[in-house]
């Protein structure tokens, strides 16, 4: 069984929609779960907020956060995952927010990506250097990785 559906099964046995905000993955995460037949009656929706504009309006992201902090920050990453827990119906929500490459800089290098994850507990972050690995792959890893962290919060 793929991970998209052991998050499915797992969310549907605790009666539980799932959302996703994303950036650098462009949707890949809502991609993967809605690959799986059945998927409508747990993933609520999906968010595609590539520009900053967008998280602002789509998710409520705050302006002083995006300007403190910058998009690709765990700041910016919980305010996506609450964001998206607050604009659906889903119980528990991933974002993604991170630098896909090419490029970067000396601050935020290629291959950083940060995660939240949003429950009706609260909010939980972390970044992680894929390094520069591409473009796809350091999307792919992203996705593989906020799989991950759905399953294990639904664990």
């Amino acid at each position: 069984m793929s991970a998209a559906a052991e998050i499915l099964a797992a969310a549907r046995a605790q009666g539980l929609m799932i959302a996703t905000a994303e950036s650098c993955t462009g949707g890949m995460i809502a991609a993967a779960l809605t690959a799986v037949p059945g998927s409508s009656d747990v993933f609520e929706r999906g968010f595609v907020t590539y520009s900053n504009a967008a998280k602002e309006n789509m998710l409520g992201i705050r302006e002083t956060t995006l300007a403190a902090h910058g998009a690709v920050s765990e700041e910016i990453a919980a305010e996506m995952a609450l964001g998206a827990r607050h604009n659906s119906k889903a119980a528990l929500t991933v974002s993604v927010t991170g630098i896909a490459g090419p490029g970067g800089s000396d601050h935020k290098p290629e291959g950083r990506v940060c995660f939240g994850i949003a429950t009706q507990t609260g909010v939980a972050t972390e970044t992680v250097e894929f390094g520069a690995l591409g473009r796809e792959q350091v999307r792919a890893a992203a996705t593989e990785h906020a799989l991950a962290l759905l399953l294990a919060a639904l664990a």
